[in-house]
């Protein structure tokens, strides 16, 4: 059966969502989730907590990392936008939804973060099995100790991928001026990861 799929089974425990056709206890259930109740949340979490994550895991193709911080983001969207639902399909393809956008943008932090992380990895010897990790860390650490302006300049190139000219436009400097600091920039995060990874080791 597909965990993403509406359930079928009646509700026959605490640990299934409610039958489909029980309209009271989801919308008491949702009533409460809008109302910021804690004991809905604390039953909702009961509930539907491991049937979301196989449901995003399957999403996220076995990437079990992928699909417990998209099931963190599913919950705290939920958090926000919650509101009523007559129907216990209704309220779980709305939790679909939500769990589908958070694995897809937990997916494009991944690739960004593996694409900026080839840009400034030290020229080293093939990483080991799992060493991405170590590095993406490292990565992190290091962009944290850029100043304001040059981790936004960063953020502008290869985040939202704006071209020279683009990031000239907004900033109000010139197109060589960009380049010329994006040069500086690489040459120092290349150098301080280098420098925490070396400390680590």
């Amino acid at each position: 059966m597909n965990p993403c799929l509406p359930a079928s089974a009646p509700f026959e425990s605490a640990m299934a969502p409610p039958h489909a056709s029980d309209e009271s206890a989801v919308s008491r259930l949702t009533r409460g989730l809008a109302a910021g109740d804690e004991a809905a949340f604390r039953e909702f979490h009961t509930l539907y907590f491991h049937r979301l994550l196989r449901c995003l895991t399957v999403v996220a193709h076995g990437d079990e990392g992928l699909a417990r911080d998209a099931l963190q983001e599913t919950l705290v969207r939920v958090a926000r936008h919650a509101r009523r639902f007559d129907e216990e399909k209704a309220f779980w393809d709305w939790l679909t939804v939500l769990g589908r956008s958070a694995v897809a943008d937990g997916g494009r932090k991944q690739s960004r973060y593996h694409k900026v992380l080839a840009l400034f990895k030290p020229e080293a010897p093939a990483s080991a099995p799992g060493s991405d990790d170590r590095l993406l860390g490292a990565l992190e650490s290091t962009l944290a100790q850029l100043s304001e302006p040059d981790r936004d300049l960063l953020h502008r190139k290869y985040t939202d991928r704006s071209t020279a000219q683009q990031i000239a436009l907004e900033t109000g400097l010139t197109e060589g001026a960009v380049e010329s600091r994006l040069v500086r920039i690489r040459r120092e995060l290349r150098s301080r990861l280098a420098q925490h990874l070396r400390r680590d080791d």
